[in-house]
């Protein structure tokens, strides 16, 4: 399984956010500054992470972004999904899904939701406040 690059941005920027914690809001151009990200991308972000519920959005002046909860109580498979969807290393699992020529004699089918209830379970073992402390250098 491959992030996509938007999946990585949005975690690089949930974790800039997460070491603004404590009420500070941060403006889209400074979160853009410290991750080297272009200003329209993270605004996209800010965008789609807000309505994922894990950031808050205020416009205007006094304005800007903050995290909606604590970053201990967001993971990885949070923000992932946020961008993402559901996590799912094949299609077939969805409801509906239809597309596969294997599917009315497909053994391993049935195994697919356990193998990607512990993908996510991986990925939602790991703290949004880990990935911020493990991205912070410490002085040489």
């Amino acid at each position: 399984m491959r992030l996509s690059s938007m999946a990585d941005y949005a975690v690089v920027t949930m974790c800039a956010a997460a070491r603004h914690c404590g009420g500070v809001r941060v403006s889209a151009a400074q979160l853009a500054a410290e991750t080297g990200l272009n200003q329209p991308t993270v605004q996209k972000l800010v965008s789609t992470l807000s309505r994922a519920g894990l950031i808050n959005s205020i416009r205007g002046a006094g304005g800007g972004i903050q995290l909606a909860r604590p970053s201990a109580a967001i993971n990885l498979a949070d923000i992932v999904e946020a961008v993402e969807g559901p996590i799912a290393l094949t299609a077939c699992v969805e409801e509906g899904r239809n597309d596969c020529v294997l599917e009315a004699q497909c053994q391993v089918r049935p195994h697919w939701g356990l193998v990607n209830s512990a993908m996510r379970g991986a990925l939602a073992d790991i703290s949004l406040a880990q990935l911020a402390q493990l991205q912070v250098k410490e002085p040489a």
